[in-house]
């Protein structure tokens, strides 16, 4: 066994932990929809949204110093940490603007069904990033699997402006993702998503200001709260950009799919919820696409992981 051997199968086993870290960051989003579901009723969605980013920024700023990830010496580009930072932001009030006026099943399927391919397009035009043959087969199963999946709630009213916000938040989530792959080759994920996270909260301060927060002094509103911030927040996003670090933006986005199925399994095992022939289907096509895209490929495994950041 040469050494050359040796390095290319520990390249190998880099680009399985990457996309590994991404699909788990993925599953633990996949909760969100659960734990808003046993919030207080009167939580409007943009709040949560702003309360989720603050204990999620602040939580991820605590992390990066007790790890001393930032150094004094580091520049920092301006314009990645603003489009990141914004682009966290303006997630969380598209999306949530988006589901109120076109409702849950619509407004989820076009924002994250169009993330991969906005990340797909900026991918190219920013970093010069080609997915390649094998994750537009892999992205068409999982967004037609996940089209299916929430096509089976029955609630695809389509609202032309609540479409365009949804489409915001797709644009929204993939220029985070972009901006944040700039920031990953300099800087070590804690820091980045630490910074990214207090930005995009310092951004979301006026959403705060106007909301009623009285569901905070509620038990299961303060621990909605802290479930979204800590778990489906802050160690669900230094998952992704461990993963993010090491895999292409297209790919990344991708996976973050198994967001849907994730929920859609909560939701069948935890709030009973029944489970129809098409909503079998969306699963099979989008645990399909994961899969496809989450296995490396044998062909040329140097070229998925060529591109360090």
């Amino acid at each position: 066994m040469t050494q050359g051997t040796n390095i290319s199968r520990r390249g190998l086993a880099v680009q399985v932990s990457g996309e590994w870290y991404v699909l788990a960051a993925a599953i633990l989003w996949g909760t969100t929809g659960t734990a808003q579901v046993l919030a207080p009723a009167d939580a409007q969605p943009a709040a949560i949204g702003a309360v989720r980013l603050v204990i999620g920024g602040i939580t991820l700023l605590v992390v990066a110093l007790a790890r001393r990830a930032f150094r004094p010496s580091e520049q920092w580009s301006p314009l990645e940490l603003l489009f990141a930072g914004g682009g966290i932001a303006a997630y969380q009030l598209f999306f949530f603007a988006g589901v109120d006026r076109t409702g849950v099943a619509a407004g989820t399927v076009v924002a994250i069904g169009s993330a991969p391919i906005f990340a797909g397009l900026l991918g190219f035009l920013v970093r010069d990033e080609r997915p390649g043959a094998r994750w537009v087969g892999a992205t068409t199963l999982a967004i037609l699997g996940c089209s299916l999946l929430i096509a089976a709630s029955g609630d695809l009213g389509i609202d032309p402006l609540g479409f365009l916000l949804a489409l915001g938040a797709g644009l929204a989530y993939a220029t985070y993702a972009v901006a944040s792959k700039g920031l990953l080759a300099q800087h070590s994920p804690d820091a980045v998503q630490a910074a990214v996270f207090c930005l995009g909260a310092v951004f979301l301060i006026p959403v705060l200001l106007t909301s009623d927060l009285s569901w905070l002094k509620q038990v299961h509103g303060i621990a909605a709260a802290f479930h979204l911030g800590l778990i489906a927040t802050a160690l669900a996003y230094l998952l992704f950009a461990r993963g993010l670090r090491l895999i292409p933006v297209a790919n990344a986005v991708t996976l973050s799919l198994a967001e849907p199925l994730t929920a859609a399994l909560l939701g069948l095992l935890l709030l009973r919820e029944q489970i129809t022939m098409i909503s079998l289907m969306g699963m099979a096509l989008l645990f399909a696409g994961l899969l496809i895209l989450a296995t490396p490929s044998r062909k040329a495994p140097q070229i998925e992981s060529g591109k360090q950041p």
